[in-house]
């Protein structure tokens, strides 16, 4: 995506940019867009339900009909990767075990029991 830098300008009390013509034309806005104010940023979306999206079965029969040549695919069945157990990673701890957690918290109980 290519960084625009647009103009800031005075509209009455108001102020305003001007979106290119070609932007507005791809992302089907019209005559009003919604406007949500964001931590990091303004983001501008269309008014109203935007493009259609194709449904998985246009999807796959649009690529059929496409006929796209996926024979460079073929070569990534040697690479061995089915060979390889698909486990569930081990989970990374933030902050200590809870267990050591648990003896501190018993030994400060104990030192304020005193």
């Amino acid at each position: 995506m290519e960084k625009i830098t647009l103009k800031v300008a005075r509209i009455g009390n108001s102020r305003g940019v001007r979106l290119p013509a070609a932007t507005l034309e791809r992302l089907g806005i019209g005559d009003s867009v919604i406007m949500e104010e964001r931590a990091d940023g303004i983001l501008l979306r269309p008014n109203g339900a935007g493009p259609v999206k194709l449904s998985w079965a246009q999807t796959a029969a649009a690529m059929a009909h496409a006929q796209e040549d996926w024979s460079e695919w073929d070569s990534t069945l040697m690479d061995g990767l089915d060979a390889i157990p698909w486990t569930e990673p081990p989970v990374k701890r933030v902050a200590e075990s809870s267990a050591g957690y648990r003896a501190k918290r018993a030994k400060k109980a104990r030192g304020r029991a005193k």
